[in-house]
């Protein structure tokens, strides 16, 4: 008998022994950030079992989309149409571009797609202006709609949006509606119920068992994007949520702006879509039903900015860190959730030491607590160098702007933290458009404009527990 329990303990020894190695091995081949490979080899090899079980449960990335084959399957037709109608710049007319188009290589290097002209993009500040003008264009559909959203709530507005699509879909438009599986249930019961009374095709993006637990899950799909007839979409960082409407009395009302794009861009949105459609539904969406000629809409320069922790990895970090390096007068940002990595907050640093005038607004009180004691390091990071901290007023402001200079803007649905830079699926709308910035920028002024500035002497002035309760909050920076 204790010749079999030594057999039983040294075998389990081994097997934990070697499953550890090639959890190590895994980690070590795989993992491109030195701290999450020094924190996962501890954990693994500190925590038999469990170390390695977490790093199976948590560590592998097992999304392996075939995203790069579906973009490359689109239409060629239509890509064809882009440069016959000449909205992709020439070489000698990208060097023309703001920045002597150092900041388009960067992006165009970054993405592979090219920076399409003749569109319209229009600020709509408010639910109570994005909804309307949403639901407008679904009851004008005539031939196809795909709605992508992270939170989709059974409320008031929800329930909008779905007799609306409804509608839609019975006088003959396609209609496709993608929520993540998270975002899905944050109402009760899920507005995945209505789709379904109503015969609505809808998918959930990785679906998970257990959403109380997720709240803080990695690989999220946290994109917001609306196409009707393959020609008018809109995109930002807002949900479908009655507290985003500003002219109804809620519990959580929540600040936040989208946006209305019309022109040859929108087909970027389209092509998001159309992945992550066939990822979660295994339905390949093609053809002119979901796809138009491109047609000109206006004067704005824009270019759809994925990011993903698959085929997009890293993408909207690289796009910040280029704008943030060829600003040379103002660099706007506004964010509900500060937590920037190191990079990032050494460019901004040298932006503001080099003259450039750095303006930071975050919410004065943030949803999520962890988020706001956590924040309190990078903001005095960069208070320490002259950038200008601002907290914005009650109600939560979720909006996500930035500005540089007085030529481009990037908008969309990435916060500064490291889930919507390294752990989330993101889509972002570049623009180059001195009259789009300047309606950015009276915006982000009147945000300011009754907000509270935040200085480094209030940073430091804060007692002794809640400044060690905020270092442990930091901590964690790299999971909120």
């Amino acid at each position: 008998m204790e010749d079999a329990r030594q057999y039983w303990t040294l075998f389990l020894a081994l097997a934990e022994r070697s499953v550890a190695i090639c959890a190590v091995l895994h980690a070590v081949l795989n993992k491109r950030e030195t701290q999450s490979v020094i924190g996962w080899v501890g954990l693994i090899w500190l925590s038999p079992f469990i170390g390695s079980a977490l790093y199976l449960c948590f560590g592998i990335n097992r999304i392996r989309r075939q995203g790069r084959r579906i973009q490359k399957g689109m239409d060629r037709h239509f890509r064809d149409q882009l440069h016959r109608g000449r909205f992709v710049d020439t070489e000698a007319e990208r060097r023309h571009l703001p920045f002597d188009g150092r900041l388009d290589a960067v992006v165009h290097h970054v993405t592979g797609k090219p920076l399409l002209g003749g569109n319209s993009v229009t600020p709509l500040n408010g639910g109570e202006v994005a909804y309307p003008a949403m639901l407008q264009e679904i009851a004008q559909a005539k031939r196809s709609i795909t709605l992508c959203s992270y939170i989709f709530d059974n409320d008031r507005a929800g329930q909008e949006f779905v007799t609306a699509l409804s509608a839609a879909q019975k006088r003959g438009v396609a209609v496709r509606v993608l929520i993540d599986s998270v975002g899905a249930r944050y109402s009760k019961p899920s507005i995945l119920h209505a789709l379904e009374h109503e015969k609505i095709p809808a998918a959930t993006f990785l679906p998970t068992l257990t959403p109380r637990l997720a709240t803080y899950a990695n690989l999220r799909l946290h994109r917001k994007l609306l196409v009707v007839d393959g020609a008018v979409g809109f995109a930002g960082g807002m949900n479908i949520r009655e507290g985003c409407r500003g002219d109804w009395q809620t519990a959580h009302p929540v600040q936040d702006i989208h946006f209305r794009i019309a022109g040859p861009a929108v087909s970027h949105l389209q092509e998001m879509f159309v992945v992550d459609w066939a990822f979660a539904s295994d339905e390949k969406l093609q053809g002119e039903l979901w796809f138009s000629p491109p047609e000109h809409h206006g004067d704005v320069r824009a270019r759809g900015i994925p990011d993903g922790p698959d085929n997009d990895f890293d993408y909207i970090r690289l796009v910040l860190l280029g704008a943030i390096a060829v600003a040379e007068k103002r660099i706007d940002i506004v964010t509900p959730y500060f937590l920037p990595d190191d990079a990032i907050i050494y460019a901004l640093n040298v932006a503001s030491m080099k003259g450039v005038k750095v303006r930071i607004l975050v919410p004065l009180e943030n949803n999520i607590r962890l988020v706001a004691w956590a924040s309190a390091d990078p903001l005095s990071h960069v208070l320490e160098r002259g950038c200008d901290v601002y907290q914005g007023a009650p109600p939560f402001d979720h909006s996500k702007i930035m500005l540089i200079d007085d030529d481009w803007a990037l908008i969309g649905s990435s916060n500064w933290d490291p889930r919507s830079l390294r752990l989330n699926f993101e889509f972002n709308v570049e623009c180059y458009d001195p009259t789009l910035v300047a309606q950015l920028s009276e915006i982000v002024d009147q945000k300011i404009a009754t907000s509270q500035r935040l200085t480094l002497s209030d940073l430091r002035a804060r007692p002794l527990l809640i400044r060690l309760r905020d270092g442990l909050a930091r901590m964690g920076i790299p999971y909120l």
